[in-house]
């Protein structure tokens, strides 16, 4: 298959991790700048494949989309505790959607959201933000991080 394009971005080295999603031009907030694809699977066949979901996106209750994928350019788009952009589904589709007006050279991000659990430090944030909380978390979960820090400091 093809590689996922859009008008709005261009993949180059990132100083986050690797490679990132940077702006070629000026997005607009609310703009769908590309779609996130990959193969339509089961959770049961996603966790088998990746173990911890990393490329997975949950589509529904049944089904999850494996973007470890060689076409799928939106992987390589890294977290930030403080992000430009978010992730929707539309009618079965999954958009990275500008949440503000993301300017060109910018590198874009989205709040990985992964779940607190156990294994919260297994997944180190390096999103440099004067927001981030050094774990790539969901925003609801911050508080029990906090929580966790403080009965380790006691």
């Amino acid at each position: 298959m093809k590689k996922t394009t859009s008008p709005y971005i261009i993949v180059k080295k990132s100083g986050i991790h690797r490679k990132g999603v940077f702006a070629k031009k000026d997005i607009p907030e609310d703009t769908r700048v590309i779609e996130y694809v990959g193969e339509k699977v089961t959770h049961t066949e996603a966790d088998r494949r990746t173990g911890s979901h990393i490329y997975a996106f949950i589509l529904n209750k049944r089904h999850c989309i494996d973007g470890d994928v060689a076409y799928n350019t939106a992987k390589n788009i890294n977290h930030s505790c403080d992000p430009n952009c978010e992730v929707d589904i539309i009618k079965g589709h999954i958009w990275i959607i500008a949440i503000r007006d993301i300017k060109r050279g910018e590198e874009l991000n989205y709040n990985y959201n992964f779940e607190f659990d156990e294994d919260y430090k297994d997944h180190p944030c390096k999103c440099g933000s004067k927001r981030c909380v050094r774990y790539i978390l969901d925003e609801d979960d911050w508080p029990k991080l906090k929580k966790a820090k403080k009965k380790t400091t006691k």
